[in-house]
């Protein structure tokens, strides 16, 4: 299983960024998968998950709104559109995945697979 994220920078508050993860070596189906952040000095966090097959999405109450996840079947990759971006949202993000969906989803230690980080940063 490899997990393949890009599209970090640096971005001005307000602005928009999308992220990317190329996903391989796996049954997508039957997996969710999403993405997660951490910011120095604190815990990782769940972002927004996504069922490959399905659709069915989950998000962090602090993005709601704001952030989009979705995937390109044909593509096998997975997005995280984030829209009016504030400082607060400056950190290391990362994708990840798990096999079957769980009630357990924002938790980081549920998901087996990792991708390398992408650094956001948005200046105020």
């Amino acid at each position: 299983v490899q997990l393949q994220a890009s599209g970090g920078g640096l971005v001005q508050a307000g602005g928009s960024l999308r992220l990317s993860c190329a996903a391989s070596g796996f049954t997508f189906d039957d997996y969710i998968i999403g993405w997660f952040r951490q910011a120095p000095g604190k815990e990782r966090e769940v972002v927004a998950v996504i069922r490959w097959g399905g659709g069915r999405t989950a998000y962090a109450d602090s993005v709601k709104g704001r952030f989009t996840i979705s995937r390109d079947n044909a593509k096998n990759t997975l997005y995280l559109q984030m829209n009016r971006l504030n400082p607060e949202d400056t950190s290391v993000y990362y994708c990840a995945a798990r096999i079957r969906w769980t009630t357990n989803w924002g938790s980081a230690s549920e998901y087996n697979y990792w991708g390398q980080g992408t650094l956001v940063t948005v200046s105020s």
